[in-house]
């Protein structure tokens, strides 16, 4: 089949197309019971932002002129999504599983480039394995800001944000309990509990606990969880609100990814077998990822007058996760196995094993208070937000790093300390054959703790004149990173602008600009003349249209953008020599559709990008498909048949290189679906995510190894609101 049909495919199952994100104006409703329930069903809010959003305030998605794309509770639940990460599936220019099936992390990819995590437009991760995954059953819903955002949030990437929303205490009654099961023995339990504490709503509080025993498509490889998220809400006043929300997840697990070999993956292996998705290279009496962390937030917020508002939003987070793990140490040949003289593979297909312990830390300490209002000036209205943001963070790790154990490099064999002992067949893997603890211990060291601190100053102003809508933003960082005696300090200021129209019938045209910064820790490498290397700044333009039609209920937008992103190495060094110049620049170009429309009892939903990417090298961005596609179709019957729901999606994800233009990772396409109904307290559903089970790779890199893809899941829900 030519590569381009599953692209045809999701763009013509859906007759209207448009963006993953609707704010649709039914709060004056929400609150009271007189809504119909036949009104419920035919309309529903789609997504919103709020002053915990990525952009830090209500603006409509409509009146903004960047990107954004939301996924809310209903979507998440509607589209089976078990982990963050399937969160990110269903928008244009995003890679939501770069690495396949992950229990590290989330991995993910906004126009081409890494992004840094926030909840509740804090950051939320630091580096990759001191911390908890957030759970997707706390949270209301999941945020994309597309292009730089140095203007809100300091230091980043050029490629923007992922934030998540989490649950907080409602003022209206509502108790849930949720079951599941499905394959790979998934066993979850969930309770959700809001309402008022007193009969004046002065008192909110919320109750949100997850209890989660599953296998997964990896042998030996678990994924277990308990999460408790309690959360309080005072309102002494109707002009003062404060939240405390409380996050303790403990996950006890083991590593998805198990890095395997190019050749029996992407590529037979030279006997001509291939490693099945399933194997396990590490030994079950070793491996283990545990991850724990204690997260408080507190956000307060004041109305001063009918124009001005204070907000403060500050957390404190203690995390920690103990990884150890045995992989195949594949780079000792980027694209075949160990062989003998005679080219066979040694012992049929025994590869060495590199073991790896880091236990690794991470405390952070963040507030971020804002002032927001509004500025009438004749027919000029100013919104203005002013902040002060501040974080510090320490992060720290101890372990060790055994590269292929037992490998000679000269002989391309075993070696004559410890041979294949700890060596494993992938085709027939046998377990117990790891090194002694206390020989490992005898590299265990403790690297010295990294300190961030962070503090920061913006201002924003958007301008309604008429039907124009112009943005103005600006703000100054001071970043200072210490590790042991060494320190470095950088500071930046960042800029951004935009300009949007909004005709009469729903069409609005925009531009806009946006500046980012990541300071980079270390020097030129000159000892004669030392210097701090640079940070690594980014800026893009954006131009697009967004139109929400008069007729029904649903927006579009199209846009187009040119990142570039500068001080990166210099490709042209010498190997081992000073970085005197940052002389790398990547750039990024693209186009992204995406759409949602209500269409009677049907929801239809349409995302489809276009990147072109070159890496400082002159290479394709590793892991970053040029062409990606998907479509959700729901379907809420309001008359026959109320209570009945269904959903069927399709994802297909164009081919990708990993990071030379030589190793290519083949396109592919999956189908998801959803049945299930509701009817008075009960709500029934079952989800499956790659109905057709396909086999694929995530990606492939040049280094030597490949991610398999997510198997197909299978997930029953009851759930039960009293």
């Amino acid at each position: 089949m030519n590569q381009l049909t599953p692209l045809a495919v999701a763009m013509s199952s859906a007759i209207f197309c448009s963006y993953s994100v609707v704010a649709q104006e039914l709060e004056a409703n929400s609150d009271t019971k007189e809504v119909s329930e036949s009104d419920v069903e035919v309309v529903r809010v789609i997504g919103k932002l709020s002053k915990y959003s990525a952009v830090k305030t209500d603006t409509p998605i409509v009146e903004t002129a960047r990107s954004i794309s939301i996924e809310t509770e209903q979507d998440l639940v509607d589209k089976g999504a078990l982990r963050l990460d399937d969160a990110y599936t269903y928008s244009a220019g995003v890679t939501g599983q770069t690495y396949g099936f992950a229990t590290r992390g989330d991995w993910v990819k906004v126009r081409g480039l890494d992004v840094p995590q926030y909840q509740d437009s804090l950051q939320s991760l630091f580096g990759n394995y001191n911390n908890t995954r957030p759970d997707i059953y706390t949270l209301e819903q999941v945020e994309i800001l597309k292009g730089p955002a140095s203007v809100l949030y300091g230091k980043g990437s050029p490629g923007g944000l992922v934030n998540s929303v989490s649950k907080r205490p409602e003022q209206e009654s509502a108790h849930e309990v949720v079951a599941e099961v499905g394959s790979q023995s998934r066993k979850q339990l969930m309770l959700d509990s809001t309402g008022a504490l007193d009969s004046d709503g002065e008192w909110l509080y919320r109750m949100i606990a997850v209890y989660r025993d599953t296998e997964t498509q990896v042998d030996h490889v678990d994924d277990n969880t308990y999460v408790l998220a309690p959360s309080l809400t005072w309102r002494p006043t109707d002009e003062t609100e404060l939240s405390l929300l409380v996050n303790y997840t403990n996950t006890e697990s083991d590593t998805a990814a198990q890095f395997l070999p190019i050749s029996g993956t992407l590529t037979a292996a030279p006997n001509g077998k291939y490693i099945d998705a399933s194997t396990y290279t590490g030994d079950p009496e070793y491996n283990q990822y545990d991850a724990d962390a204690l997260s408080v937030t507190l956000t307060a917020s004041h109305d001063i007058n009918d124009n001005w508002l204070a907000s403060v939003n500050a957390r404190y987070t203690d995390g920690s996760a103990d990884y150890q793990q045995a992989w195949t140490s594949f780079s000792v040949s980027a694209d075949r196995y160990i062989r003998n003289a005679d080219g066979s593979l040694y012992k049929d297909g025994m590869v060495p094993r590199t073991f790896y312990r880091n236990d690794a830390t991470s405390e952070q300490a963040a507030i971020d208070a804002r002032l927001t209002g509004t500025v009438d000036l004749g027919a000029w209205q100013h919104n203005i937000l002013a902040g002060t943001q501040y974080q510090d963070v320490t992060t720290g790790s101890a372990g060790y790093y055994l590269w292929a154990v037992g490998y000679d490099a000269a002989t391309g064999g075993p070696d004559s300390t410890f041979g294949d002992a700890f060596w494993i067949n992938l085709f027939d893997p046998q377990y117990g054959n790891i090194p002694s603890t206390d020989l490992l211990d005898t590299f265990y060291t403790k690297s010295q703790d990294t300190t961030s601190k962070d503090f920061g100053f913006y201002i924003t102003d958007q301008i309604n004149y008429e039907q124009w809508v112009f943005t103005l933003g600006m703000r100054y960082d001071d970043t200072e990173t210490e590790t042991g005696s060494d320190s470095q300090s950088d500071d930046a200021v960042s800029f951004s602008a935009g300009a949007l129209y909004a005709f009469d019938m729903g069409l609005s045209p925009y531009v806009s600009f946006a500046e980012s910064f990541d300071p980079v820790i270390g020097n030129n490498g000159d000892l004669t003349n030392p210097k701090a290397l640079e940070p690594m700044e980014g800026e893009q333009w954006e131009a697009g249209v967004k139109y929400e039609p008069n007729g029904f209920p649903g927006l579009f937008t199209l846009a187009y953008f040119d990142i570039e992103q500068t001080n990166l190495s210099d490709p042209a060094t010498n190997p081992g020599g000073p970085l005197e110049q940052q002389n790398g620049k990547a750039t990024i170009t693209g186009f992204e559709f995406e759409g949602i429309a209500e269409l009677g009892d049907f929801t239809v939903e349409l995302n489809a990008s276009r990147l072109d990417t070159e890496s400082a090298e002159g290479f394709q961005l590793a892991s970053v498909p040029e062409h990606q596609a998907s479509s959700w179709i729901g379907y809420r019957p309001s008359l026959f048949m109320r209570g009945f729901k269904s959903g069927v999606g399709v994802r297909y994800v164009g081919e990708s290189y990993g990071g030379a233009d030589l190793i290519r990772t083949n396109s592919y396409t999956v189908y998801d679906m959803m049945l299930g109904y509701e009817i008075e307290d009960w709500n029934v559903a079952l989800n499956v995510r790659n109905l057709f089970d396909k086999e694929y790779q995530a990606t492939c890199l040049y280094r030597g190894d490949c991610f398999p893809g997510s198997e197909r899941t299978i997930v029953a829900r009851v759930g039960y609101e009293f």
